[in-house]
């Protein structure tokens, strides 16, 4: 949750659909994209307590304080039951109220607003998985309601190394509009990579949910179950990707800043957000199936053959073929613990860091870059992380020899790899 938000602009690039050389020779539309694996609930907070019940610090604590918090806001956040409290209705209300007590402080003189800012550093982070929320936020010009997180390391690397990932924005001068975006190095305040999804009404009249999928590699944001951004290392133009490692998340309600403006005549106050729940479940690596121990074969569901280095040569830029299945180590992959798949010490690549269609899938050493992280997925899709396309193989080419390049992933079966 920071300022200005003059956001880069991400380009939606649509690919133009020519004669498939993937999916039994019909031209198929591309299936849903590669999402997350999520498993059962690991953390939650419904809010049933009776009207009245501070906000329970085993889950929540706050923080305090009117020292503009970065981006020259007016309110002071307090701890009080004036500010956060159940309404005995099954929801946490976080208030922003006109305020002028003597012994709170801001930036800028005697404070003019309170409200609240809860917070789970000190109580629960998590790295990945699914992180929702049930909100019906405030409104009006200067009200800047948030859902977001924060990298659990902010104490030793600080802001934008720890990164940051807003689940939920808005600004009240853009009442229909919802933001989703993520900072980190390279791309934080007015460059941070930002989504948005403007509906036909304002978000303030009604509940919504608002959600994040987040795994090795890829976020993605929903609102009320509709996906609307997505981001992955691609997209950071070389910066570095900085969300592989435990959040905490943060509610509140800010007054003022320099992005959403400050109140004015047509401002009223006390404005409240309503949060029915927040809940977070985790991620399953590897779409549920343990992760292979050791090397393993790949196996694919057209031909019977299996991923192999051509001549058992681990030359750089080796163009991945399939072959009859053997022992050879041409055909023993590891899954590191990277994302990276490995055989004869180099790593499975798109050539050239590509994400394209037709991008051939290559041998080359590993490098660190995002380019080279692959998943297999429940349902048999080795899934290139960086562009969410598959490895597939190029004409549908059941022989010796068949070459591998990437594809949107239609579910066709020279598509789908199995371990053994």
């Amino acid at each position: 949750m920071v300022w200005t938000r003059t956001r880069r602009a991400l380009a939606l690039i649509t690919a133009t659909l020519t004669v498939a050389s993937t999916a039994a020779l019909v031209l198929a539309a591309p299936a849903a994209p590669a999402t997350a694996a999520i498993g059962g609930l690991t953390w939650q907070d419904e809010f049933n307590e009776p009207a009245g019940t501070p906000v329970n610090q085993s889950r929540w604590r706050f923080d305090i304080g009117g020292g503009g918090w970065g981006n020259n806001e007016r309110q002071y956040y307090t701890s009080s039951t004036s500010n956060a409290v159940h309404d005995g209705q099954g929801n946490l209300v976080i208030t922003a109220r006109r305020d002028n007590p003597a012994n709170y402080q801001c930036h800028y003189g005697r404070c003019e607003y309170t409200s609240a800012r809860l917070l789970t550093a000190a109580t629960f982070t998590q790295a990945y998985g699914r992180f929702e929320a049930r909100i019906k936020i405030p409104r009006g010009q200067g009200i800047w309601p948030a859902f977001w997180m924060l990298g659990n390391d902010m104490g030793s690397v600080g802001w934008p190394a720890a990164g940051e990932i807003d689940i939920m924005e808005n600004i009240g001068r853009e009442p229909n509009t919802l933001y989703g975006t993520v900072h980190g190095p390279g791309y934080s305040g007015g460059e941070g990579i930002t989504g948005s999804r403007t509906i036909g009404a304002p978000l303030a009249d009604a509940f919504h949910t608002y959600r994040v999928d987040w795994q090795p590699n890829s976020i993605i944001w929903y609102l009320d179950g509709v996906e609307y951004h997505r981001i992955d290392p691609s997209r950071l133009g070389g910066d570095r990707w900085v969300f592989d490692h435990p959040f905490f998340m943060i509610l509140n309600v800010a007054v003022g800043g320099n992005w959403p403006g400050y109140p004015d005549g047509s401002t009223q106050f006390p404005q409240q957000m309503l949060v029915d729940y927040v809940r977070v479940s985790g991620y399953v690596p590897d779409g549920g199936n343990p992760p292979p121990s050791g090397t393993t074969r790949l196996r694919g569901a057209h031909s019977g053959r299996c991923i192999d280095i051509p001549s058992a040569n681990p030359v750089d830029g080796a163009k991945l073929q399939i072959w009859d299945c053997n022992t050879t180590a041409a055909q023993a992959w590891t899954f590191a613990a990277d994302g990276t798949v490995r055989a004869m010490g180099k790593c499975m690549d798109p050539a050239w860091a590509g994400t394209a269609n037709g991008t051939e899938v290559n041998l080359v050493s590993c490098n660190g870059n995002p380019a080279q992280r692959f998943t297999l997925n429940a349902a048999g899709d080795l899934v290139n992380l960086s562009s969410n396309r598959c490895v597939d193989v190029r004409d549908v080419n059941p022989n010796n020899g068949g070459k591998l390049h990437l594809w949107d992933c239609i579910g066709a079966s020279n598509q789908k790899w199995s371990r053994f």
